[in-house]
């Protein structure tokens, strides 16, 4: 293994990094929401316009499935002026590795198309953490607000992680193979960045209390071709608190622990 990491160290050098957002219209809590609309544009086109702003990523795309109903999610990508790759609804992992291929990526950034508040200095920040740590994977700051989250690895990782995962939420949410192997992958270990917590703010639309809380961030701070920040989503928070009771209470991994919920029905059916 330690020849893996040599071999993945020496090859991002010369890499190519592709920023690649999940997105479908199918969801249990709120069916469609990638196509809602927040100042007259679809919640995933802003979302993409931010990303593509960020300086360390060469290509961002959007992995979406082959269902009809979501062709919306693909003229999204095509309006936004990014490309789209279209694989598994259910095997979310496999989708994910096939849009990685189709983009010829040596180190991949996943992020997932709910996040609207999304932080292009995010992904950067990430993205350079990976690259001075070494690992094989990298995330974001473990003091930064959900809705935020970042997650960066190698093209080699996320190849054995599609080849032989197989609990249910590890072909669901990606990544979760590469960290329940630290002895297959080097794992960057959690970190903090500046004299703040922010890791209670719930940024992701997971429901409709989420979108009306993402859609009065943008009402009071979207500007046509500029991007707000983190910062400025907090400094708007601490000058108008009443706004955070809107979504109040959810925490953006209800789909996570519903998995591992999965885990656990697999694992005893499977011995």
């Amino acid at each position: 293994m330690r020849e893996f990491r040599r071999i993945r160290v020496r090859a991002i050098v010369t890499s190519m990094i592709a920023a690649i957002i999940q997105a479908r219209m199918g969801s249990e809590r709120f069916p469609g929401k990638v196509a809602k609309d927040i100042l007259g544009k679809p919640m995933l086109q802003h979302e993409i316009e931010r990303l593509k702003t960020a300086k360390l990523v060469d290509k961002v795309l959007v992995a979406t499935t082959d269902k009809q109903k979501d062709d919306a999610v693909a003229e999204i990508a095509t309006m936004s002026g990014v490309e789209y790759f279209r694989g598994s609804e259910k095997d979310v992992l496999h989708r994910f590795y096939e849009a990685a291929v189709s983009s010829n990526a040596d180190v991949v950034v996943r992020v997932t198309g709910d996040c609207p508040l999304h932080d292009p200095d995010v992904l950067d920040l990430v993205v350079r953490r990976f690259r001075d740590m070494g690992v094989d994977y990298a995330k974001t700051p473990a003091n930064y607000p959900e809705g935020l989250d970042t997650e960066v690895f190698s093209f080699t990782a996320l190849e054995l992680a599609n080849k032989n995962a197989r609990l249910p939420s590890e072909r669901e949410h990606v990544t979760p193979y590469l960290r329940n192997h630290p002895e297959m992958f080097k794992l960057d270990y959690e970190w903090t960045l500046g004299d703040f917590n922010h890791s209670s703010y719930h940024w992701s639309v997971d429901t409709a209390e989420d979108f009306w809380f993402v859609e009065k961030v943008y009402e009071y701070l979207y500007k046509k071709g500029s991007v707000f920040h983190m910062q400025d989503i907090v400094a708007l928070l601490k000058a108008r608190p009443e706004l955070t009771e809107i979504n109040k209470g959810g925490t953006g991994y209800e789909g996570l622990e519903k998995s591992r919920l999965e885990d656990e029905k697999f694992m005893k059916h499977h011995g």
